[in-house]
């Protein structure tokens, strides 16, 4: 457990230095995170008592850490809210695959937390973002350019690219930190002597 929990403190690292120091754009690392794996692979690995709060503590540091200090962004908003939504439907994802956790099962597993993810904050756009028509076509605008603060040069498939990549490789790592976290503590624990 000890390197999946070095990757959950380095993964929170990673969004806050991305968010402070990368670019804006998704054509940058917007979404490239590891949050969405950590949700997935936390709640697939961890004892039952840290599935779901390792995964939602790590994004409300980093949250904190990026709308309070960084963007100045509301904590209560909605698409923030979103955000904590999406990433529980994710953690229950991951605990419902915690007895067949593997890299077969959780990579595909992850392709769908993005879609996920991806989903549930571009509905909560449209519902709460005043220049989307609330009709069938303002939903399918919500689903192709996402938020207008990008004014259309970022479309939302771009936020959603990036998500798929950093999950897919996110939850790679997350995987071979758990097996290495395993088989070094299984010999570990063969190297040591039998006390009678």
């Amino acid at each position: 457990m000890i390197p999946a929990l070095l990757l959950v403190t380095s993964a929170i690292l990673f969004r806050i230095l991305v968010g402070f120091f990368g670019p804006i754009d998704a054509v940058g690392w917007m979404n490239f995170t590891p949050l969405a794996a950590i949700a997935l692979c936390g709640a697939a690995y961890f004892p039952t008592r840290y599935k779901l709060t390792i995964p939602m503590v790590s994004l409300l540091l980093s949250d904190v850490a990026l709308n309070v200090f960084h963007y100045h962004a509301s904590m209560g908003s909605p698409f923030v809210i979103s955000h904590y939504v999406g990433f529980a439907l994710i953690g229950l994802l991951g605990w419902s695959l915690q007895n067949r956790a593997s890299l077969k099962t959780l990579l595909p597993a992850s392709i769908a937390a993005s879609l996920i993810f991806y989903f549930v904050t571009n509905c909560i756009s449209w519902l709460y973002e005043p220049s989307y028509p609330k009709t069938f076509a303002g939903f399918v605008q919500a689903q192709s350019i996402g938020l207008p603060v990008y004014n259309g040069a970022t479309p939302a498939w771009m936020f959603l690219r990036n998500s798929l990549l950093g999950d897919l490789l996110f939850t790679a790592l997350f995987v071979a930190c758990m097996n290495f976290g395993r088989k070094t503590s299984r010999h570990a624990g063969a190297a040591l002597p039998r006390v009678a």
